[in-house]
């Protein structure tokens, strides 16, 4: 009978918050699955566990997941933890959980701290509907494709970022969503410096611009605001582009137009515009 994988959620800074269940979990299981061994040791020892370590990061996941894999297929237990947070969410455990998943073998989480959760927690953005982003892309292509595709996500938007690509980062994020798009920049969060900025893209720019950032950050940025509703109808709209239309202008050029100056559909004003010259309607 295969042995189970449990995801064991480590402190994010205070050692405090580091539950009962999770210390049970790691007396129990056979061995212990972490992000940076070293890192892990000083919490083993802290909760004075002794317990058998691997290693398991971006860098060995193929090869180490499938032995991994193959001692708990062998009837083992293991535990997987990261330096900080829940493991799987933006990490490479999330390929460990599928490799498991698709050989049948449990996988149960022990639940505990999370960054990104917290952050949009004590945000004052809302929170009812968000999207973790994690990292944006280094290159910069790509980090544009990505920025752009966010441009119309009216959700909260949660990001993770290192103090010294903070500056950029907050002049890419202005660059996308304006200058006045609300964010909380959370730093340090459990630590002993822990300190949460609720500003503008803008002011939270000119701020670090002068103040060097330190520590770790959860950016958590407004959606795009809901856009007003359009003072016109498409069939006043249908009108303007008739009227464009009887100057000269071509109908695909003049829907284009009346759409910029509405803000409707580029699409319904064409459409509607057809319409009406098909059956007759002013030219």
């Amino acid at each position: 009978m295969s042995g189970t994988l449990y995801l064991v959620a480590t402190p994010i800074g205070n050692l405090g918050d580091f539950s009962p269940r999770a210390v049970e979990t790691l007396e129990a299981v056979d061995f212990i699955a972490a992000e940076d061994t070293r890192v892990s040791v000083k919490l083993l020892n802290h909760f004075q566990i002794k317990k058998p370590l691997v290693s398991y990061h971006e860098h060995n996941h193929v090869t180490a997941g499938q032995s991994i894999l193959r001692r708990l297929l062998a009837g083992e237990s293991c535990a997987l933890v990261t330096d900080a947070g829940t493991p799987a969410i933006s990490d490479p455990g999330e390929d460990l959980v599928r490799l498991c998943a698709e050989n049948d073998v449990e996988v149960i989480a022990v639940p505990g701290c999370c960054a990104a959760v917290n952050a949009l927690a004590v945000s004052g953005l809302p929170t009812g509907r968000f999207t973790f982003e994690g990292f944006l892309p280094v290159n910069k292509k790509s980090r544009r494709e990505r920025l752009d595709a966010l441009l119309d996500e009216d959700r909260t938007m949660v990001f993770h970022e290192a103090p010294h690509k903070l500056v950029t980062t907050l002049e890419d994020l202005r660059a996308a969503f304006g200058p006045d798009r609300r964010v909380a920049l959370c730093r340090e969060l459990t630590k002993l410096h822990e300190e949460t900025r609720r500003t503008t893209l803008e002011e939270a720019l000119a701020f670090y611009r002068d103040n060097a950032p330190k520590g770790e950050f959860v950016l958590v940025v407004a959606g795009r605001p809901p856009r007003e509703m359009p003072s016109v109808t498409v069939e006043d709209g249908a009108e303007q582009v008739l009227a464009l239309v009887a100057r000269g202008v071509r109908l695909k050029d003049a829907a284009r137009q009346t759409a910029e100056a509405t803000g409707l559909s580029k699409n319904e004003l064409y459409a509607a515009a057809l319409a009406r010259q098909q059956t007759g309607g002013p030219e």
